[in-house]
Order: structure tokens, then C-alpha cells, then sequence
């Protein structure tokens, strides 16, 4: 599990005053916390090896929060996002919740409400950098197996109806004694103790996404 000290929130608005006091309060409560006038100044020099959230205002110029928002989705970033607004906008909420975002916060609000957000972001960030490490690992797995066995593997994942030997070495044209003996080697270096559970990995981890 990630710990706060290396988890770095993101502030991104056009008021200083926010900025600046955002900045404080997190920094006491032991956040790294790193401040932008514009969501265009966070791309130019946002890290996404680092684990953090964004506190995002909706309202600034030209790009708002949400055109961000829509930008990190476009360039596949995933990365907890609470909006902050000066002034309540419910369809915009509604959008940007629908798109994944922690919370829509409407200013001023209290630090009670945006620290327990913040918290949140963290939990969903540290499960974010889990998948991303386990899928990681299970490339790392799958690479160590032989041509054939990478073959065995895929197909078995993309047609998890029917994963018999019988049916897979017709499909490959190699008999089901010898699918048997590849199936067991591909298990043992998948470090998984059955089919279910390889399907259930790859899929999770995307394995075999184009």
C-alpha cells in the first residue's frame, strides 16, 4: 500500500489565494503538493510514474477542469480527480462523476469534507498502482514461456468456454497429451493453480488487449 508521503496532490487553479492555502493545509497533514495556475502548465510537466490526485478547479480559463478531465481521459491518465467549483453546477457534476471523478466540491468548502476525498483519491489510487504492478508481473510471467506455450496460454484466455486439451489441441493441431504437459508448464510459470485463475488474471491485467 502507498503511504501519503509519496503520494503527491496536484492543485490546479487560477486563484492564488487558493493555491497558496490548499498548498499549506495539505502540506501540514504531510501531502506533497504541487501547484498550477492552469491545467496547461500541469501537462507540460505532469510525472505519471507518481501516485497522486488532482484537486482541480472547473472554472478556469481556457481550458476548464472537465476539458482536462476529458484530455487525461483521451491520453489514457488515470488519475483520481476532485473538482472544485466557485459556483454549483449540477450537470457539470454530473459529468464529471460519470467520467470518474472523486467528488464535485463547491467552494468554500470544509477541510473535513475535502481531506475525506482526498483520503478516498488515495485509497483508489493505491489500488490503481496494484493492477498496474500485477499486471506488470504477469507480462513479466508470460514472456518466460516458449512460443508454444504462449500460444496454449492465449488461447485458452480468449475462449475460456471451452479450455478441454482435447478441443485445444484440434484448434492448434497438436495432440492433447501434449497440450496436457504445456497446460501444467504454463500454470507452474504463470504461478496460478488453475485455468480459472489464469483467465481471471489475464483478463484483469489485460494481457492480451490489442
Amino acid at each position: 500500500m502507498s503511504r501519503i508521503k509519496d503520494f503527491t496532490v496536484y492543485v490546479i487553479d487560477d486563484e492564488e489565494d487558493i493555491r497558496i492555502s490548499l498548498t499549506r493545509s495539505l502540506t501540514k497533514r504531510g501531502y506533497k503538493v504541487e501547484s498550477f495556475t492552469s491545467a496547461e502548465s500541469f501537462l507540460d510537466t505532469y510525472d505519471q510514474s507518481k501516485s497522486g490526485c488532482l484537486l482541480l478547479d472547473y472554472g478556469m480559463p481556457d481550458m476548464n477542469g472537465l476539458e482536462l478531465q476529458e484530455k487525461l481521459i483521451k491520453m489514457e491518465i488515470s488519475v483520481p480527480i476532485i473538482f472544485m467549483t466557485g459556483h454549483g453546477g449540477i450537470p457539470q457534476s454530473v459529468q464529471a462523476i460519470k467520467a470518474g471523478a472523486i467528488d464535485f466540491l463547491e467552494k468554500p468548502f470544509k477541510q473535513k469534507v475535502l481531506l475525506e476525498a482526498i483520503k478516498v483519491a488515495f485509497e483508489r489510487a493505491a489500488i490503481v498502482n496494484q493492477d498496474t504492478e500485477d499486471a506488470k508481473a504477469l507480462k513479466a510471467k508470460f514472456e518466460t514461456l516458449t512460443t508454444r506455450e504462449k500460444e496454449i496460454a492465449q488461447f485458452i484466455v480468449q475462449n475460456p468456454a471451452d479450455t478441454s486439451s482435447k478441443n485445444i489441441g484440434r484448434q492448434l493441431d497438436v495432440s492433447p497429451r501434449t497440450i496436457d504437459h504445456h497446460r501444467a508448464r504454463v500454470l507452474e510459470k504463470m504461478d496460478v493453480t488453475s485455468v480459472a485463475e489464469l483467465i481471471e488474471k489475464a483478463l484483469r491485467s489485460n494481457l492480451f488487449s490489442s
